[in-house]
């Protein structure tokens, strides 16, 4: 895993417990799980946003509004 021992890990592990402090270290590797969580859907490309658009070709079109709908005023 990139190249680190396990005396690296433990020793990267101690200078975060020591910047951060203990109460904060569980919310910043939540953080840091959902980040690379999401990365990793983006790279798969199974984001929720693409379920929602309609397939190309399918003629599924978005109706262009009309003009009756908005009202004139002079």
């Amino acid at each position: 895993m990139f190249g680190l021992g396990m005396q690296e890990l433990v020793v990267i592990l101690l200078i975060a417990l020591l910047l951060f402090g203990g109460s904060r270290l569980p919310g910043i590797a939540a953080g840091l799980g959902g980040a690379v969580n999401s990365f990793k859907k983006a790279l798969k490309g199974t984001d929720d946003d693409d379920r929602a658009l309609p397939a190309p070709g399918t003629g599924d079109k978005v109706p262009a509004p009309s003009e009756t709908s908005h009202s004139k005023q002079a």
